[in-house]
């Protein structure tokens, strides 16, 4: 079999390289064509293994995928009008995300080479050129991109356009016929509000990037339930192990449980991904062991929601802030510790990180009975320039005193930012926390509202349209 690495990918790269952007468009428009390049690389290798189901064909057909989506952020920027610098900035740390999710996804998979390493590190070059670029006051970039404004969800069960119902009495009996219907209707801009009965759904659904502005909305945690059991054990890239994954920007969520049930053994497997910008999860639940879930890129707001895990069970590299929500930590393998939060930042230009806020970090039921048997942790840093911030949220005894988990190797303490701000219960006690130049105990408040709704996510502009409740501060 050809190899997929033979092609001028190198070359055009080289070429690339030599090119010195000179604004930010011009770095972006060439981060684009490098991205380009980089999805012809993995359309090859994609049809090279065509022939083979190893888990290297998913990865390269995951890498085709995310080049599509990272092309597709940075095209909007290019060719969009009113973003601002924190807009344009978003965009192009999810574009960012997505090639290092590929190479990471390639490197799991066994079928990442050294050329292609080599390749990869020159498109992230010219992504971070283009970040580099963005003006960092913004007002001198344009002006904040215009939102459209939708119904809100309030009522939106009797208001449904599509309703997914297992025992016929609705329009569709699984969520993935409902999905496929507004596939072929091409929706995509329009808010269109799909009611999910209570039911179990056993189905992995994939919310494309066409199809932006859905509204999920369930019976209640524990009432309607997706489901499903893939993991990366089993054979699945962890992208694919997703019970849902969504895709397309405005996505709501509402009174949902989200669930994957292969278990702690099972390595990575995945309850939900989001790479949905302006992203709202009210009232969900997600359920799952390592990796459940998975705040990939962009903007995301979690609201009155419970999240279920035990090693690095909220991971990814968007701008996500979880308020006002229970995070429960499981019983994990034996002799294994449990790592509540495993943020991706990989750059300091990049706006992204996940913020804790208001919430509670607490044993699950089972895991109550013998939480003292374990090391348990707020996090660990998945990215070298990794950032999490815990703000006024209730920390149960079981959190080690030194709070914070080194990743394998100590990488990353001088680089990372990981803070702590005015939380309170037993595990909460900072006198013994790690001893890390990029560990910090946030004693300003203005330094904490950087971490806001308000002002790491912009929520202001975008979650009051929801109706779903918010603090804007801290």
């Amino acid at each position: 079999m050809m190899s997929p690495y033979t092609s001028p990918l190198a070359f055009l790269l080289l070429l690339l390289s030599s090119v010195t952007p000179q604004s930010h468009d011009n770095a972006a428009t060439v981060a684009l064509e490098a991205l380009s390049l980089a999805r012809n690389r993995a359309s090859t290798a994609t049809a090279a293994f065509a022939d083979d189901a190893s888990v290297p064909l998913q990865a390269w057909a995951d890498c085709l995928q995310l080049y599509d989506y990272a092309a597709g952020r940075v095209r909007r920027l290019i060719t969009g009008a009113g973003y601002g610098s924190n807009d344009a900035r978003t965009l192009l740390s999810a574009a960012s995300t997505a090639h290092r999710t590929c190479i990471t996804g390639l490197r799991e998979a066994g079928g990442l080479t050294a050329h292609a390493e080599r390749e990869g590190v020159e498109v992230a070059r010219r992504l971070e050129d283009a970040l580099a670029a963005v003006p960092t006051s913004e007002n001198l970039y344009n002006s904040t991109a215009k939102r459209e404004v939708f119904r809100s969800w309030q009522g939106s069960v009797n208001k449904a356009d599509v309703v997914v119902a297992q025992d016929g009495s609705g329009d569709f009996k699984t969520i993935n016929a409902a999905v496929a219907l507004l596939n072929r209707r091409k929706e995509g801009g329009r808010r269109v509000v799909i009611h999910v009965k209570a039911g179990v759904y056993r189905e992995n659904v994939l919310i494309g990037g066409w199809l932006r502005n859905l509204v999920f909305v369930g019976d209640g945690i524990d009432k309607t339930i997706v489901t499903s059991n893939r993991s990366f054990h089993d054979g699945h890239t962890t992208i694919r192990s997703a019970t849902f994954g969504v895709w397309a920007d405005g996505f709501w969520a509402k009174d949902m449980t989200f669930e994957n049930t292969a278990g702690a053994a099972r390595q990575q497997a995945v309850a939900l991904l989001a790479a949905s910008d302006q992203a709202i999860f009210h009232r969900c639940s997600f359920k799952g062991y390592q990796d459940t879930l998975f705040t990939h890129s962009l903007r995301q707001f979690y609201r009155d929601c419970e999240i279920h895990g035990t090693v690095d069970f909220i991971f990814g590299n968007a701008a996500a802030v979880i308020q006002n929500c229970d995070l429960f930590i499981r019983t994990p393998l034996p002799r294994q510790a449990n790592t509540v939060i495993a943020q991706g930042r990989d750059s300091p230009l990049q706006n992204t990180g996940i913020s804790i806020h208001a919430s509670r970090v607490r044993p699950s039921p089972e895991f109550e009975k013998v939480k003292d048997r374990f090391e348990s942790y707020l996090g660990r840093p998945w990215r070298r320039y990794s950032r999490t911030v815990v703000m006024k949220t209730e920390l149960d005894g079981m959190i080690s005193s030194e709070g914070w988990k080194a990743w394998e190797g100590g990488f990353a303490p001088d680089t990372l930012y990981y803070a702590e701000y005015l939380n309170t219960g037993k595990g909460a006690a900072t006198a013994r926390r790690v001893n890390w130049r990029g560990f910090h105990l946030i004693a300003d408040r203005r330094e904490a509202t950087t971490y806001s709704v308000e002002n790491f996510i912009q929520g202001r502009a975008w979650i009051p349209e929801s109706g779903v409740p918010f603090w804007p501060g801290v």
